[in-house]
């Protein structure tokens, strides 16, 4: 949709404040897409898009992805997001303060599930507002639509065995999205401090400019390269919760990495 200043290789995982009002104005000739707000609640309440659904994901967090509890979460997941409007014929809209993790995360989410038209707003609330768009405090509780989501692609998560399998092997890269301190040890959030051993380290929010929007690609795929991350290897992201690195695996995915996994239990499993 639209222009591609930015010269993404899939440009239409992301989509501008200019671009969503065309959408919406469009609506008419198809279904309304499903717009979720996945910042915290008071955020949301202070204002949001027109039309925004709230589903703040930031709590629900998995931290053994052996078969059965990964199964069942993932469950969990699609279910609550039917409940917020989402279809299989419609666009899903989500965004957060900036282009954050926390959207990104969400993003990856409906990604795994094979949605087609998801897309992150790109500078989030921030940007809408700072572009003179409406903003609401009004609130229409989300339809559920009967999505029917996919069987989860495999080849978009990776669980500690998946990471572990891969540590030294060729053609594989592990990437570390967390802070230097948590990178370096000196900062520890869980029993233990450190890394993955031969992960690289990229911090995720390198991913953005100085507004919160995403990097052009020019600028994202120079700074993967001088560490290592190119697209011809399978990419392992990780950083303690899976959020931090659902943001740097849709980085990725807009440079056209065609092997990019979310391990999605990361440090803290």
């Amino acid at each position: 949709m639209g222009a591609n200043p930015k010269g993404y290789a899939n440009s239409e995982l992301v989509i501008a404040p200019s671009e969503l009002t065309e959408l919406l104005d469009s609506v008419a000739e198809g279904p309304a897409p499903a717009i979720i707000d996945v910042r915290p609640a008071e955020d949301f309440a202070a204002g949001h898009l027109p039309g925004a659904c709230h589903f703040d994901l930031y709590g629900l967090t998995l931290l053994d992805t052996a078969p059965a509890p990964l199964e069942a979460f993932m469950y969990m997941i699609k279910t609550l997001l039917a409940s917020r409007g989402v279809s299989a014929d419609a666009p899903a809209i989500v965004y957060d303060d900036k282009a954050g993790m926390r959207a990104a995360r969400a993003f990856w989410f409906l990604d795994y599930f094979g949605h087609r038209q998801v897309r992150v707003l790109d500078g989030g609330f921030d940007a809408w507002r700072r572009a003179g768009h409406c903003v609401t405090t009004e609130t229409t509780p989300p339809a559920a639509r009967g999505w029917e989501a996919a069987r989860g692609r495999s080849e978009r998560l990776a669980t500690w065995r998946d990471l572990a399998d891969r540590l030294g092997r060729p053609g594989a890269v592990i990437l570390d999205t967390r802070s230097d301190g948590e990178y370096a040890g000196t900062t520890k959030r869980a029993r233990r401090g450190g890394a993955v051993p031969g992960a690289v380290h990229v911090e995720w929010t390198r991913n953005l400019d100085a507004d919160g929007e995403f990097q052009p690609a020019e600028a994202l795929q120079a700074m993967y390269a001088a560490a290592g991350v190119t697209a011809d290897q399978e990419i392992i992201a990780y950083c303690h919760g899976g959020y931090r690195s659902a943001h740097s695996y849709l980085a990725l995915r807009l440079l056209g990495y065609p092997r990019v996994r979310n391990y999605v239990g990361s440090w803290k499993e």
